[in-house]
């Protein structure tokens, strides 16, 4: 099986380079079946490279390009929300990985097909543990893994979702993972992790590469 997965990943507070050697090790370490073609584009380029269809699109990047300036830009105007949305309605999948659920409008039809995104996060990084639901078709066994990480809080529309992992800390308890179908489409939400150290650990590479797999079926 020729599986193709588009992404964006890096921004501002997450260097391009432990996201795509976590994305690589996952996809190509992991005896993964079949060929798999990774093209990475920038947020520019996006929608030319959707008309492309890839079976799998991942973004690891927020909406604002310049974070620390008194005047914000950002970038996913209504036009690129409404193709993303088009894209996973007419078959297409999206994972929103980290920062992929950050500063994007909550009113966006992409943020509604997501069905949730980031709330807030303590300031402190500290030990997140995380640990697998059961009854949800992305991680059917148990699964937990602990890193030391920017915690998440997150809204999600549970009603409207599958949640397949959870996330507490001295900080508190969050949903850290969930999936729908949207459309004919798929959708997968994945907030660990921030630091290369939580990039890099197996067992979320493991998870990582579960997620991608679901939405690319």
């Amino acid at each position: 099986m020729s599986i193709s997965v588009l992404a964006i990943i890096g921004d501002y507070y997450h260097p391009k380079e432990a996201i795509l050697q976590s994305l690589e090790q996952s996809l190509f370490s992991n005896n993964i079946n079949g060929e798999i073609q990774l093209d990475l584009c920038k947020p520019d380029q996006l929608l030319k490279k959707l008309s492309a269809r890839p079976d799998a699109v991942v973004l690891f990047t927020e909406d604002r390009v310049n974070p620390t300036d008194k005047k914000i830009y950002t970038w996913m105007t209504e036009e690129i929300a409404n193709e993303i949305s088009q894209y996973v309605k007419n078959g297409g999948s999206w994972l929103a990985w980290h920062s992929g659920l950050s500063s994007y409008s909550i009113d966006s039809n992409y943020t509604k097909m997501l069905r949730g995104y980031f709330e807030y996060h303590p300031d402190k990084h500290q030990v997140v543990s995380y640990k697998s639901t059961s009854d949800n078709d992305i991680l059917p066994e148990d699964v937990s893994f602990a890193v030391l990480d920017e915690h998440y809080f997150v809204h999600c529309d549970t009603e409207n979702t599958t949640v397949f992992l959870l996330s507490e800390s001295i900080d508190g308890q969050s949903i850290a993972g969930w999936h729908h179908s949207y459309g004919e489409g798929k959708v997968c939400c994945l907030t660990p992790t921030h630091n290369k150290e939580g990039l890099l650990d197996s067992t979320f590479e493991e998870v990582l590469k579960k997620c991608i797999m679901w939405l690319a079926k």
